[in-house]
């Protein structure tokens, strides 16, 4: 019998992420974090298919490591027409994406990927939102990125942070720009009995 999460056998992230173990903290999710070593760079068909194999990868390259634990791997980028917006190498990366990005929609997707405790798919899912950005002046550009805020960060930005101030509407899951749409991922949790009820 798989045991589901609680404070025992805590979910096991796959991600050096900040924002994911936030969110799941303040979900009051019992986790605990196991970086991958999975390269997350490589040849981009289709964004959702791209998201779902890397979580996949990184929950599996974990998973190698761990017993009997339930496995959450993650992987989110911004896309904007035909590009594909990782997080930025330095300021002119930087500024780049945010200059593509200004006055625009773009979609944010997150692939996630649970394993169950004996190393199989129980379920895999990507979750698209639309970001409209107002139109940023290259001052308010160089400004932003003095903040710092915009490395390590797909797209150059944190809507949670100073970011917030070029999202102009959403559409869709507001977590899910922040790294993990929520209300997709319990509601999965669930499905695959990783949690008997939530809250």
């Amino acid at each position: 019998m798989m045991m589901p999460i609680d404070e025992k056998h805590p979910l096991v992230l796959a991600s050096a992420s900040p924002r994911r173990k936030r969110l799941l903290a303040r979900m009051g999710i019992p986790h605990r974090v196991v970086v991958s070593r999975v390269n997350e760079n490589g040849r981009i068909e289709s964004p959702e298919v791209f998201c779902r194999n890397l979580a996949y990868l990184k929950a599996k390259d974990v998973g190698s490591r761990e017993d009997v634990s339930w496995i959450l791997g993650a992987d989110t980028i911004v896309v904007i027409g035909s590009r594909v917006l990782g997080k930025p190498v330095n300021r002119t990366d930087a500024q780049r994406m945010l200059s593509l990005l200004s006055g625009k929609d773009h979609q944010v997707i997150t692939g996630f990927c649970v394993l169950n405790p004996a190393g199989e798919i129980a379920h895999s899912e990507s979750v698209t939102t639309v970001v409209r950005f107002k139109p940023i002046s290259e001052e308010e550009i160089a400004g932003y990125i003095r903040t710092r805020e915009p490395f390590g960060k797909a797209g150059a930005y944190a809507i949670q942070g100073v970011g917030a101030f070029m999202v102009e509407s959403i559409s869709g899951s507001y977590t899910n720009v922040v790294g993990l749409p929520m209300c997709a991922l319990i509601k999965a949790l669930i499905q695959c009995g990783a949690l008997k009820s939530f809250p």
